[in-house]
């Protein structure tokens, strides 16, 4: 099949498009009196919290930061332009004229919070008002009332820890008059619960490589016991081909942005630059902006090492680019506030990210009354802004495979994260680089047992079960339900099948290696979920149709076993199992894939000439012309899955892997030839 990619350009005349737009949640708009109060889609509401403990009225005197996400004008066609490819990118103010909230709408909500003595910021898109004030006038001024409540710590099925937090909350709906309502698609901030975690792993600590060689401190097995989990990110940039434009230009002249929720630990990125990575440091600016007012002090629990990893990865791959870091509070108004300062500043000329949570979580949240039922949407708004501005921006598939929901609900159900989900950002999947050992236990040396990948396939940690129940002498079964990792993907149940995925061969359909059977199914917040796993000790593989979004977009290497160095002085914080060396292998997950394409973007852009704007449009018309870039991973069965979705033989796209794994230089030369203009 050849395909030849062609943008669409953006009509002159903008303000003549017709608004497009459903009323808000709750609210009738035309049909209630200016005076009527209405709900407003929100966060967290006590009445859904059951035994959480309760501790008091919240007080009055609480500074607060809630934001009002607004509802985006001609939303369909600015989804259409997106998803079949923009031609000429807009400015930010040409964006905020005809995509933004009226100015009108946007004052009126301004006014109606200052006459409760709230201040607030417009963000310049005409989409995001952040506003500040206390629980006590956010309390008369949307006609509610909040709680302080102490959430206990949760440990997760996968180990992960959500901490306890004492937090505010909402116990009753936020109102506003009908005629603000309608403009308002989802108030975010009434709860400053933080639930997201990082796609972000390690490899095994307790095996290493048999081996009696003499090794130096720098060597890979010293630092991890393994023989190919210390990549750096030139590795990437020889593997994926990105060779041919890395050795053109440095990306000087191009600005990443990396969003996060845990604060970057200021010089990490610089010392692993020029003591690791070889690469220089002068010449280039690394900006760090607070939003909300940031996420506090660094520290490994609330996740630095994923946030020094982002900049250190992004930025080692394209050293001649300017970084941005847009570190947020976690939570709901902060993940969300960080895109959209990112898409209203319009300076980052890609963007990515590696935190989320399920799909299932957020719709399990939503059936409680804990998150918006408009949450995603937030998010769809500002990714359609950096797509309609020519921003790039990607976004990591999850590292629980097929089984996205396990690290925050502990279901054992098909899922695929968020934001990733969006069909408004490209989703960086994982796969395992080719590697073999000799492993022995640390408690046991005198047992081994061999590994081998003999070629690049989809990151799933079924290929280390048998491995390591030998290992351990334990059972198959044990080593499968505690080794549960691999590259996200699968199908959204919340979006349909974009424009660029329809027609493209593979696309909703699938193998599948029938590793684990979910069961033990129960209802949790209205959603019949299951909670246990039985494992196939012979497991077959079988075929069958999905729909939806199809994720991962892509994919490059995220195994630990086959992973990559890191430097982050928040190793050494005692919530890390006491400290740790500052230097450490075996990193990996899809955290990395993320910011690596981020980094890439940045030497593309440098080697085009101008800005390539959101990838997907793109990569799908060069995967399906006649000069594809992409190597397909699409071997079918157990040597080739993410836990459960495998390869297709003779298909372009797969669930496991998407498009499959890119040459990057090879692709450069379709954004070189398409003809996007840039702005």
């Amino acid at each position: 099949m050849r395909k030849i990619f062609r943008g669409w350009r953006l009509p002159v005349a903008l303000s003549a498009l017709v608004l497009v737009g459903v009323p808000a949640a709750n609210a009738q708009a035309g049909t209630t009196s200016p005076n009527t109060l209405v709900p407003v889609a929100t966060g967290l509401n006590t009445q859904a919290l059951g035994a959480i403990q309760v501790f008091g009225s919240t007080p009055a005197s609480t500074p607060e930061t809630v934001s009002f996400v607004m509802r985006m004008r001609n939303q369909e066609q600015a989804s259409w332009y997106v998803t079949h490819g923009v031609r000429h990118f807009l400015s930010e103010s040409q964006f905020a004229q005809n995509f933004g909230q009226a100015p009108g709408h946007l004052n009126q909500l301004v006014r109606y919070l200052a006459a409760y003595g709230i201040a607030t910021q417009v963000y310049s898109d005409g989409l995001d008002v952040v506003a500040n004030g206390t629980a006590g006038q956010f309390d008369a001024a949307l006609s509610t009332s909040q709680e302080n409540v102490r959430i206990p710590s949760q440990t997760t099925k996968s180990g992960e820890v959500i901490p306890a937090q004492d937090v505010h909350v909402n116990s009753t709906d936020p109102l506003l008059p009908d005629y603000l309502a309608q403009n308002v698609l989802a108030v975010l901030g009434l709860t400053n619960y933080g639930p997201f975690t990082t796609n972000v792993a390690h490899a095994v600590r307790s095996v290493k490589a048999a081996t009696t060689s003499s090794l130096d401190a720098n060597s890979c097995i010293a630092l991890t016991g393994l023989p190919s989990a210390c990549h750096l990110p030139s590795d990437f940039v020889s593997q994926y081909g990105l060779s041919k434009v890395a050795s053109a230009t440095t990306g000087a002249g191009s600005t990443i942005g990396i969003v996060t929720l845990a604060a970057l630990d200021v010089g990490a990125p610089e010392t692993f630059w020029s003591q690791y990575a070889n690469v220089p440091t002068t010449g280039r600016t690394v900006t760090v902006q607070n939003v909300d007012g940031g996420p506090g002090a660094p520290s490994f629990s609330a996740g630095s090492g994923e946030t020094d990893l982002d900049v250190e990865q992004s930025g080692a791959v394209a050293p001649g680019a300017n970084i941005v870091v847009y570190q947020a509070p976690n939570s709901d108004f902060g993940f969300a506030d960080a895109f959209f300062t990112a898409a209203s500043q319009n300076v980052a000329d890609s963007v990515s990210a590696s935190w989320g949570q399920s799909e299932t979580s957020v719709m399990a949240s939503i059936n409680q009354g804990l998150e918006s039922p408009q949450y995603l949407q937030a998010f769809d708004e500002a990714f359609l802004e950096m797509g309609l501005q020519g921003q790039s921006s990607f976004v990591s598939a999850g590292d629980y495979g097929a089984y996205d929901a396990l690290p925050d609900v502990g279901s054992t159900n098909l899922a695929v994260d968020t934001p990733g989900s969006s069909p408004y950002v490209t989703v960086a999947g994982g796969t395992t680089l080719p590697w073999s050992a000799t492993l022995t236990s640390n408690s046991n040396p005198a047992v081994s047992a061999q590994v081998n990948v003999p070629t690049e396939r989809a990151w799933g940690w079924d290929y280390l079960w048998a491995p390591f129940a030998q290992l351990t002498g334990t059972s198959y079964t044990t080593q499968a339900l505690g080794l549960l990792a691999g590259g996200g993907g699968g199908y959204s149940t919340v979006y349909s099948t974009p424009a660029y995925q329809q027609d493209v061969p593979g696309v909703n359909s699938y193998t599948a290696v029938n590793n684990l059977t979910p069961t033990q199914y129960t209802t949790v917040a209205g959603l019949n979920l299951p909670t246990s796993f039985s494992v196939n000790t012979s497991p077959s593989v079988t075929s069958g149709t999905g729909s939806g979004r199809n994720v991962p977009d892509l994919s490059t290497n995220a195994d630990p076993f086959t992973g990559y160095l890191e430097y982050s002085p928040s190793f050494a914080d005692p919530s890390n199992n006491g400290g740790g060396p500052l230097l450490e292998g075996g990193w990996g997950g899809t955290s990395f894939v993320a910011p690596q394409l981020n980094g890439s973007t940045a030497l593309i852009d440098a080697y085009v000439g101008h800005r390539v704007g959101f990838w997907n449009p793109t990569i799908y018309s060069a995967a399906t012309s006649d000069w594809s870039p992409f190597t397909p991973l699409s071997t079918s069965g157990p040597s080739n899955d993410n836990l459960y979705f495998s390869g297709q033989p003779g298909t372009v796209y797969n669930p496991s892997t998407g498009l499959g794994t890119p040459n990057l230089s090879a692709l450069a030369q379709f954004f070189r030839f398409s003809d996007v203009e840039g702005r």
